[in-house]
């Protein structure tokens, strides 16, 4: 198990206070989507931006700190989660320099993880945050937005207890209404028609079954939604 390493402070003015009341209970990871960490920096530092992360991890591993924990950093925008609107309110926002799906999107570096699972136990040492809210930026804006991507290894974080990953599920027979409930289950925002139904399943796909990321409800799909719905609800699975 690594060590956090040091973090380097790089104030972003990107950042206001959170709602009086408001519980820290969701981590949110991005992937920047530019071509330079520096870039990334820059824009998140850019107060004409109005963007920003409470950290950004670099490609080699170096962790910088923009926005306090305890304050709000201004990274999900139009956001929605098991009922909660507002991500950016309860939220903690991790963004990764990686070139994203508008640039080539490029696999995740060793120090790069290794960076970003050192950071996830010492914020889940200060704040109770379960497995099943450590998400990316398309599972709370599936409508909008793409990262992570397909190529983040959600099943390593898993396994070393960081986030929700489902067992072997079963192949089960497509049923639209079961899959929009599992879908809600879960925590996606309830589609509001065919095409957002499937921007929902797209996403739960490039989370859940990144091999094959497609928007169509098939057997295997339905499976893994109902699986993931019962881990997500207290359930308890193998990975």
């Amino acid at each position: 198990m690594q060590a956090l390493p040091p973090v380097e402070e790089r104030a972003s003015p990107n950042r206001d206070a959170r709602p009086e009341g408001a519980p820290i209970d969701t981590i949110v990871l991005h992937y920047t989507g530019m071509a330079s960490g520096a870039a990334a920096l820059a824009r998140l530092c850019d107060p004409a931006a109005e963007v920003s992360a409470h950290y950004l991890i670099e490609r080699d591993g170096r962790i910088l700190r923009l926005v306090p924990e305890d304050e709000r950093a201004w990274h999900a925008g139009r956001s929605y989660w098991a009922g909660a609107e507002r991500l950016n309110d309860r939220s903690i926002g991790i963004e990764l320099v990686n070139p994203g799906h508008a640039h080539g999107l490029a696999p995740f570096p060793e120090p790069q993880l290794a960076a970003l699972m050192a950071l996830l136990r010492a914020i889940l040492a200060r704040w109770p945050i379960p497995p099943a809210r450590l998400l990316g930026h398309s599972d709370v804006a599936y409508e909008r937005k793409l990262d992570p991507g397909e190529r983040f290894p959600w099943e390593r974080l898993a396994r070393a207890g960081l986030a929700l990953w489902p067992g072997r599920a079963r192949a089960r027979p497509p049923d639209p209404a079961e899959a929009e409930r599992a879908l809600v289950a879960i925590g996606y925002r309830p589609p509001g028609d065919a095409g957002s139904r499937q921007r929902a399943l797209a996403a739960f796909q490039r989370r859940f079954r990144p091999w094959r990321v497609d928007g169509r409800l098939d057997a295997e799909t339905m499976g893994l939604l109902e699986e993931v719905a019962v881990l997500s609800n207290g359930g308890r699975g193998s990975i």
